[in-house]
């Protein structure tokens, strides 16, 4: 937090610090520093993420290669060519995601040069780089275990404590690891948090908010009921356990749908300890069970929870993934992750300026004078 600065020159030189340091460390040790080569960046907002990723590629990749061009010995400091910036954010493509994780596991070439009586890196035509630095928004806060990584810096204080410690732990995990808060003095939560930082990292734990959440509402059963009624059941009894076990329900009242459902039903009642939430629940799973006896007794195929391995040609699902169709009773989400799609929202301002037609209130008839 440094007064009378604004946030984009703190994080440019905050950047330019830490990379540079890096590479001097580097240039001594070798492999050992390659956790604190690539630099992480976590913003609170795509906003402040796209101005810093235009710094990164501009202010910061300038500085950090002429770190040692100036009349200023800095010692701790080395020349750095920072060439590889990627972002970890909802604007890439689901398909690029895999492979920037995937490079973030890519470590830095390590050669020592003797002429120089350092380490280098030198990438050959068809290497896959490393990364130098990487900006990311809470995606990264969730799921992203990447051992190398040693070091990020944090763009302002974020909204919640369990996102703040998710998204710090992403760093240090098979190696000491170094977090930078950069907080901005013109934020009055910012300064909060600076003025009071021992004390709350010392107790932050208990700072974590409580999640708001309604079990067994109707929209959550319309999601996860059938996941949890299957999970149940395959874990429970050993005929079901099978992907092929999908047709071993003879009847919908059969005893082992029947423990199931009573399960189930009895969770609901303690969770919410209404009448209509239990009522809801246990109408809900016999219709799957009446669904489900109904697939079965199809015949001439083989049914299975999904269509996978060898016989996957000859097999019947009876579970979907979630896609563009419409949800049904055996719609399950394969993922905690995934979410619904976004829903355009188009506001029609056409007739916001225009003026109502205005009419005088009519005069009340004096039937006196008629």
């Amino acid at each position: 937090c440094s007064p009378g600065s604004s946030r984009p020159a703190m994080l440019i030189r905050v950047y330019t610090a830490f990379l540079t340091a890096a590479q001097a460390l580097f240039d001594h040790f070798g492999e050992s520093a390659d956790p604190y080569m690539t630099m992480v960046g976590y913003f609170n907002s795509l906003r402040e993420l796209g101005g810093m990723k235009r710094l990164a590629e501009d202010d910061v990749q300038t500085r950090s290669y002429r770190v040692q061009m100036s009349m200023v010995e800095r010692p701790a400091l080395a020349q750095r060519s920072v060439s590889n910036i990627r972002e970890l954010t909802s604007r890439v493509s689901s398909q690029d995601i895999p492979k920037y994780l995937d490079n973030l596991e890519v470590k830095f070439k390590v050669e020592f040069d003797a002429a120089a009586g350092k380490y280098v890196t030198k990438w050959l035509d068809g290497d896959e780089r490393a990364i130098d630095v990487v900006l990311a928004t809470n995606m990264l806060s969730v799921g992203v275990d990447v051992n190398r990584l040693g070091l990020m810096a944090v763009n302002g204080q974020p909204k919640g404590t369990a996102e703040y410690i998710q998204a710090t732990s992403r760093v240090g995990r098979s190696f000491p690891g170094l977090v930078c808060t950069v907080l901005t003095w013109a934020r009055p939560r910012d300064l909060s948090h600076y003025e009071t930082f021992e004390h709350y990292h010392a107790t932050f734990y208990k700072h974590v908010e409580a999640q708001s959440v309604t079990p067994f509402s109707p929209r959550a059963m319309d999601r996860g009921l059938t996941g949890s009624l299957l999970s149940l059941m395959r874990l429970e009894n050993d005929p079901f356990s099978p992907n092929e076990g999908a047709g071993k329900l003879d009847r919908s009242d059969q005893a082992e749908i029947t423990e199931a459902i009573d399960v189930l039903v009895k969770r609901a009642w303690n969770v919410s300890e209404l009448s209509g939430t239990k009522s809801l629940a246990e109408r809900e799973l016999k219709e799957r069970a009446d669904e489900w006896a109904k697939e079965v007794g199809k015949g001439g195929r083989i049914l299975a929870y999904e269509k996978r391995g060898r016989e996957k040609d000859k097999t019947v699902a009876l579970i979907k993934s979630p896609g563009i169709q419409a949800w049904d009773n055996w719609t399950v989400p394969m993922s905690m992750r995934e979410v619904e799609p976004g829903v355009r929202l188009i506001m029609n301002t056409g007739h916001l300026t225009d003026d109502h037609d205005w009419k005088p209130r009519p005069a009340p008839k004096d039937e006196d004078r008629s």
